[in-house]
């Protein structure tokens, strides 16, 4: 089965399960779904940071500080996590700490973010379909650069994540 034919779990506006639908139609109509987004904390305040490669079918090209995607059909949020951050990173057996869900809108895309966060130490193995470069980077260098070039960042990850790493700046885990 290819990407485009997947099943995907469909929201409503307001967040509420309505059915599921191919990954084709949902990008087309631009139908409300829910994502798994995912910041990789490594032990030493530095946060994984990744560059998407060209092909995928969304924000191209940008860097992102999120691993992610979408639910499938009749899948549980946190399982979706834990596969997108085996499939894009190679991290396994990870802990999710989560913190809560926020919706995301845009002229390309509509979901519901169920946010996620593990501290992880051990290797990354990029898949090469969807990441093209990735290194860890200082907290404090990722907001700063964010702030400086907010066009080079995955604006729904800009969107839902932001105040959080700030506050992580702060010194406030959750």
């Amino acid at each position: 089965m290819s990407v485009g034919d997947e099943l995907v779990a469909q929201f409503d506006a307001a967040g509420n399960l309505v059915g599921a639908c191919r990954r084709s139609v949902m990008r087309r109509d631009n139908l409300w779904h829910a994502a798994s987004s995912i910041v990789v904390r490594g032990p030493a305040d530095g946060v994984y940071l990744h560059r998407r490669t060209l092909s995928k079918d969304v924000f191209p090209g940008l860097l992102d500080f999120a691993a992610g995607g979408v639910v499938l059909a009749d899948e549980d949020p946190a399982v979706g996590a834990l596969r997108e951050l085996d499939e894009e990173l190679g991290v396994h057996g990870a802990d999710l700490v989560p913190l809560g869900v926020v919706t995301y809108a845009d002229d390309h895309t509509r979901y519901h973010a169920h946010r996620f966060f593990t501290t992880w130490d051990g290797a990354i193995r990029w898949q090469p379909e969807e990441v093209a470069w990735g290194d860890w980077v200082p907290l404090r260098d990722l907001v700063s650069r964010v702030d400086r070039e907010p066009g080079t960042f995955v604006p729904d990850s800009v969107a839902v994540w932001l105040s959080v790493l700030r506050r992580w700046g702060t010194g406030t885990t959750g």
